[in-house]
């Protein structure tokens, strides 16, 4: 299994945002943290990465624990991560935007600009764009492109689909398509379960910092309980 969050519990102060969580993802897998707004997805996302510590609880990456690293370490070790605002620099182009983060890794190998641009057509016409410039849209892509020139083997990505219009909805779902092709393993957290089943094999429903689901999107949307919990 290439990750595997047991029982982990995360307090911000005195709350519990997240509740003996337990998650586990095979190797060139595409899954997806299914919930509302709040449910606690990006909280899991976020303790993956390092944002959140854990109070208790094991995360294990490559059968390695990575539960204490630092979200520098979680990077080196192959983990890439793109956050639901995108945290683009304005006043840098497209294309320093996303040489910026291979800064961690300093020499260390990255995807080519060629390969990004197989994933993300549109970013070839944006490099000397400023990020203040760009649509929505066009952040996430560039925000998750960033993530991919660290050459990560589980790709983290936070509500990639939040606001997006149906037509830009369909170019992200063939880019995802693309980057699992390239043999990257990648984790979302989404709040639309029919956009999940257009790209996902297997969801996790989160509510209330909990796991109370595991199975295709496709089992959600035949079960009306199941979908009060989620939204429609």
């Amino acid at each position: 299994m290439l990750l595997k969050v047991e029982n982990l519990n995360v307090f911000i102060g005195a709350t519990q945002i997240l509740r003996n969580v337990s998650i586990g993802i095979n190797e060139g897998e595409v899954i997806c943290l299914l919930g509302r707004n709040g449910a606690g997805k990006s909280s899991i996302i976020k303790s993956v990465i390092g944002l959140y510590p854990s109070r208790s609880g094991k995360i294990t990456f490559k059968e390695i624990d990575i539960t204490s690293l630092s979200s520098r370490k979680k990077v080196l070790s192959g983990l890439g991560y793109s956050p639901e605002d995108t945290r683009l620099f304005s006043e840098l182009t497209v294309k320093e935007n996303i040489i910026l983060s291979t800064w961690v890794k300093g020499k260390g190998e990255m995807f080519s600009f060629e390969t990004i641009f197989t994933i993300f057509p549109r970013i070839n016409q944006l490099l000397d764009r400023k990020g203040l410039n760009l649509s929505g849209g066009e952040k996430k892509m560039v925000s998750i492109a960033r993530a991919l020139a660290l050459n990560p083997s589980l790709l983290l990505l936070d509500e990639a689909f939040e606001g997006l219009a149906p037509l830009v909805v369909k170019h992200f779902i063939e880019a995802l398509n693309r980057i699992r092709g390239l043999g990257v393993t990648i984790l979302l957290g989404e709040s639309n379960v029919r956009i999940a089943s257009q790209t996902v094999e297997r969801s996790y429903i989160v509510e209330r910092g909990e796991i109370i689901f595991e199975g295709h999107p496709r089992d959600i949307l035949e079960n009306e309980k199941l979908l009060t919990l989620v939204g429609r």
